[in-house]
């Protein structure tokens, strides 16, 4: 395995880390897994619902968040099981992380985590040593789907490198529902209304600015390593949005006085709607296929496939330029669906990339072509085997 401290490419400062060791107790289909590896592309295979997409889930509870699924707490814990459940990691360095659920007073169930022994407040504090990018067949249809997937798509791709972002949409939306739920009663205090819209519009402008600045840095990424000839087609970003414009024309404090001006005059459109329609709840992430100028929606089903993997890797070198670490990269089910030319560069971009990678596919002679350093784990209900080393 290559050194923890190896160059991604990223910059002399990018570190690498790696799992070398992974352990899970009542996680999902796993009653109890101890599982060492050493491979730097990493290709779980399994028939359909053996548990591979499970593995990628417990890890991706070490970054902020719920998770790829976004499933709840009790419902990761495995049926029949304890009713708790717990996942840890030692890296190549030596680190150890690990999270999980316990009963705390009155049966609540309560997420606790742990680097190195020590309790930590939350995964983001896993941040310091670990970051997580992933792709899942969710994101599919992405192009074509509703403006909120791709929030939550641009959320997370900020919340990779931003580790606060989170608590700030957390924020906003407890600060929107308080709004709307004012706005439901035509006698409330002007002043009460007053107060909740000046924090939507100190945590909304600051959610826009942090999602502005994911995406120009994400747009530079591209910018600097675009190739007309790649399989992976490069991708125009940008974001759609009243409160987006300004904040690429005026300074932030100035546009929290604008949104706050807009929400005032809203009120009575938004009472009658039921919901705030102006601010970062209302933006869009727009995506265009780079090479033929057009909509990424209107692209066909797989360069949209094609176009969403170059997005996803583009972003991993983000973390890595923005965090100095290069971070584990979850692809679940992406090779099986791409062809053999598209395959073999998937491959050989992800050994370049640098990070440690985790696939999943249930057909094995999709990773036949794993480069040196690929690991295959054999995957069946409840058990995880190394099998093969490339």
């Amino acid at each position: 395995m290559p050194d923890d401290n190896a160059s991604t490419g990223a910059g002399p400062a990018v570190v690498a880390p790696a799992i070398e060791r992974l352990i899970l107790a009542d996680f999902r289909s796993y009653a109890a897994v101890d599982l060492t590896v050493s491979g730097r592309i990493m290709a779980l295979v399994g028939e359909n619902g053996a548990g591979k997409t499970n593995v990628l889930e417990a890890l991706s509870l070490f970054s902020p968040g719920r998770g790829l699924r976004r499933a709840d707490l009790a419902d990761m814990a495995k049926s029949g099981g304890s009713g708790v459940f717990s996942a840890s990691i030692r890296l190549a360095d030596g680190r150890r992380l690990g999270t999980g659920t316990e009963r705390a007073d009155g049966d609540a169930l309560m997420r606790r985590c742990r680097m190195d022994g020590a309790a930590v407040g939350s995964p983001a504090a896993f941040g310091d040593v670990l970051r997580l990018v992933w792709l899942t067949p969710a994101a599919d249809g992405l192009f074509v789907g509703p403006a909120g997937d791709r929030r939550r798509f641009l959320d997370r791709l900020v919340l990779a490198v931003d580790s606060a972002h989170g608590s700030r949409v957390s924020a906003l939306e407890r600060a929107l529902r308080s709004r709307n739920r004012l706005l439901e009663d035509e006698r409330a205090d002007p002043a009460w209304l007053d107060a909740i819209e000046r924090e939507v519009a100190e945590t909304g402008v600051a959610v826009a600015a942090g999602r502005r600045e994911a995406v120009e840095r994400l747009a530079g990424i591209i910018a600097a390593s675009r190739d007309e000839a790649s399989p992976f087609p490069w991708a125009y970003v940008a974001l759609a949005g009243p409160l987006d414009t300004e904040l690429a024309a005026a300074p932030a404090v100035d546009v929290e006085d604008l949104y706050r001006g807009w929400l005032r005059a809203g009120r009575a459109r938004d009472r009658a709607a039921g919901r705030t329609l102006v601010g970062p709840q209302a933006s869009d992430l727009v995506v265009h296929h780079g090479p033929k100028g057009l909509p990424a929606g209107q692209a066909s089903t797989g360069e949209q496939k094609a176009l969403l993997i170059g997005l996803v890797l583009a972003h991993a070198r983000l973390v890595a330029a923005m965090t100095g670490i290069a971070p584990l990269v979850l692809l679940d089910e992406v090779a099986a669906h791409l062809d053999p030319r598209r395959r073999s560069a998937l491959f050989e971009t992800l050994r370049d990339l640098g990070s440690q990678v985790w696939m999943t596919s249930a057909d094995p002679a999709v990773f036949a072509g794993l480069p040196a350093g690929g690991e295959t784990l054999e995957v069946t209900p409840g058990r995880i085997v190394s099998i093969r080393t490339a």
